[in-house]
């Protein structure tokens, strides 16, 4: 007789799927001990094993009960809150094994941490956007934590302070235009995304009658945490260590900018005049119910009920239909790829973007300024 309550028992066999993310931890250690071959086990883990599975496992429309009690969402929360550790831990390993190990050429060590940059962008940065989130001193300080390994700490103020309120519109930085190719948009992120977050922030603490330089500022944060861990990188592993660890934040950044990207490419919201949009809508966000990948993704990707609802925990995010919010054909680890060849990308998206004018704003006619990432002039004018 199990000596779990029935109850437990049962949500723990729901949740244990979004718990296959730390089939990583083994993949890593592998990879360091055996190198050859081996180093190329996590890319082919996290995009290949999961594009495979979501062919095979197909959809997942369904979607959990709204009035879940908190308690019964135990064990979702508990894989992002152990998260931290687990990529802390396997990162420091690395940083003193690789740079020192005899068997592992240069190619195999940057392979491994090509490899590290994956799941610190596929599944640590996914966990930190859940964490960031939730109301939680605990669950945020991961989340900045998390987000100090891949030296992108500013994405939480980006985030919550600039892309929630503005997506879809010409001041959000990461909703990517209608006809922009991903490595244009990747360059223009890097430089727009630092300055629009400490916009932001100082913004806010104008409004409280502050200067932006105070303690209230979390940028003091991110720049404290990040020194911190590229000091640790370089006394862990030494200059090798600092090189490798830095690689491996560059991938991350950029797993996290594919996945933007992929979001919310070419749709926008209608303009209202005077510098107003209408209010965010599952339609302004694509949306993708694949089973395997969204269990990777902790439900990343069902992205229209997240910007909807955006204090929804992962485990209550809803899934739209075809006549609420623009479909995905594939998960994110196809889509990610995919968006590496620009013109692959546009000859598969556009046309949907196009069909998703038609279905929700068939009355406008002209989407040049839209298109050009520019606030549409009212009607009429000169």
């Amino acid at each position: 007789m199990s000596i779990i309550p029935a109850e437990q028992m049962a949500s723990f066999k729901q949740a244990a799927p979004f718990w296959l993310s730390l089939g990583t931890l083994p993949i890593a250690l592998f990879g360091m001990a055996h190198g050859g071959w081996a180093v190329l086990v996590m890319p082919l883990y996290t995009w290949g094993l999961y594009s495979f599975l979501d062919m095979v496992l197909g959809e997942n429309p369904d979607n959990a009960d709204l009035e879940t009690p908190e308690e019964d969402l135990t064990f979702y929360r508990l894989i992002t809150l152990v998260w931290f550790p687990v990529q802390f831990l396997i990162l420091l390993v690395m940083l003193w094994y690789v740079p020192q190990a005899d068997h592992l050429n240069w190619a195999e060590k940057l392979a491994l941490f090509f490899g590290q940059g994956i799941m610190s962008g596929t599944i640590g940065i996914v966990y930190a956007h859940e964490l960031m989130h939730q109301s939680d001193r605990l669950e945020r300080w991961l989340a900045d934590l998390l987000l100090s390994t891949v030296l992108y700490s500013h994405f939480r103020s980006e985030h919550l302070r600039v892309h929630h309120l503005y997506v879809g519109t010409p001041r959000d930085t990461v909703t990517a235009r209608y006809g922009e190719g991903f490595h244009a948009f990747f360059a223009r992120v890097l430089r727009e995304s630092p300055v629009s977050a400490w916009r932001a922030e100082a913004s806010m603490l104008r409004r409280k009658g502050k200067g932006p330089f105070t303690r209230e500022n979390p940028f003091l944060i991110y720049a404290a945490l990040q020194g911190a861990m590229l000091l640790l990188a370089l006394w862990v592993g030494g200059w090798a260590g600092l090189g490798l660890f830095i690689f491996q934040a560059l991938v991350a950044i950029w797993q996290l900018e594919i996945t933007n990207y992929i979001e919310h490419y070419g749709l926008t919201r209608r303009h209202l005049g005077d510098g107003k949009y209408e209010h965010v809508l599952p339609q302004h966000s694509w949306n993708a119910s694949h089973r395997a990948s969204n269990w990777l993704l902790i439900n990343l990707q069902r992205h229209s009920d997240h910007h909807y609802k955006p204090d929804r925990r992962f485990p209550l995010l809803q899934n739209y239909g075809a006549e609420a919010a623009p479909q995905l054909p594939y998960g994110y680890p196809v889509m990610g790829v995919l968006a590496l060849y620009p013109r692959k990308w546009r000859s598969v998206m556009n046309r949907r973007v196009r069909e998703w004018r038609k279905q929700f704003y068939p009355d406008i006619t002209d989407w040049t300024e839209y298109n050009e990432g520019r606030t549409p002039l009212p009607k009429g004018a000169p």
